[in-house]
């Protein structure tokens, strides 16, 4: 996974999600590129047998927080989950756009099948590990930014469930419009999701009916990631099911064309097709 763009989560009164460091006050972590030094971290540590493990801290703007190790990010293929090595196989040939590409494990499988991948992130610290792997193709910035550099690409790739980075149901239309603006003809999309919209944990369902109180999408999430003293910033990441997938692409440009299933209750794979003219 990886953070969208800075975006400004509300939570109270305040205008700040619940638990955000007032910016008056110097408790609580540094805000910066913490998704840069988690990955920047453990491909040194994966070079040291003795390494101990490198872990993110997921912070939800409700206060719960889990932790979970980054060595998946920049694992090499044969160590990966099912489902990602699955995704990879649905890339089409030619020209591919590795969206929200960490550490450049998904793009550097993909030079190494012949495509010409191009890696594209909001962390400095991701795409100098994604430099450090052989990525040649590197671009610093949003989707959106992107759109505007006439570059055009047969397929666009969310591994590990990067479709949370529609943010929410007000973004995730000129996410996607902004891909069809750089759609080949005949291009795909291959997202991962991640379903939390239909979950009914205890740890979750209350969350989602705040979101759904609020007029949000239940799978929305508020986060930021974690690392030693350093934090992102707040980030939306749209955590949806299928079916609110195909409601959000409608009249993007995109249409739902398939959903893969895998091994786990909640995640899935989708590919999305352009839309006949």
């Amino acid at each position: 996974m990886n953070t969208p763009a800075v975006t400004a989560a509300t939570g109270g009164e305040s205008g700040r999600p619940r638990g955000a460091q007032d910016p008056d006050d110097n408790r609580g972590p540094r805000t910066g590129d913490a998704i840069g030094d988690l990955l920047l971290a453990a491909h040194q540590a994966a070079e040291d047998p003795a390494a101990a493990p490198v872990l993110q801290i997921i912070e939800r703007d409700d206060g719960f927080v889990k932790s979970a190790p980054v060595t998946s990010w920049i694992a090499p293929v044969d160590e990966w989950p099912d489902e990602d090595r699955q995704a990879l196989d649905l890339v089409k040939g030619g020209r591919v756009l590795d969206i929200g590409a960490g550490g450049g494990r998904g793009a550097r499988v993909l030079m190494d099948r012949g495509h010409d991948v191009t890696a594209l992130d909001v962390s400095p610290g991701a795409l100098e590990v994604c430099r450090q792997q052989g990525v040649r193709s590197l671009v610093h910035g949003t989707v959106d930014e992107h759109a505007g550099s006439g570059a055009r690409y047969d397929s666009f790739l969310l591994l590990g469930a990067n479709l949370g980075l529609l943010e929410s149901r007000e973004r995730a239309p000129r996410f996607l419009r902004a891909l069809a603006a750089m759609a080949a003809p005949g291009a795909v999309i291959i997202g991962q999701g991640h379903n939390m919209s239909d979950s009914q944990a205890p740890q979750h369902l209350p969350y989602n009916q705040r979101n759904l109180r609020a007029g949000r999408i239940a799978g929305q999430r508020t986060l930021r990631i974690r690392y030693r003293d350093v934090a992102t910033p707040w980030f939306h990441y749209l955590c949806l099911a299928p079916h609110e997938l195909a409601v959000l692409a409608a009249g993007t440009g995109w249409q739902l064309a398939d959903i893969a299933p895998v091994d786990t209750a909640t995640d899935y794979i989708a590919t999305l097709t352009l839309t006949p003219n």
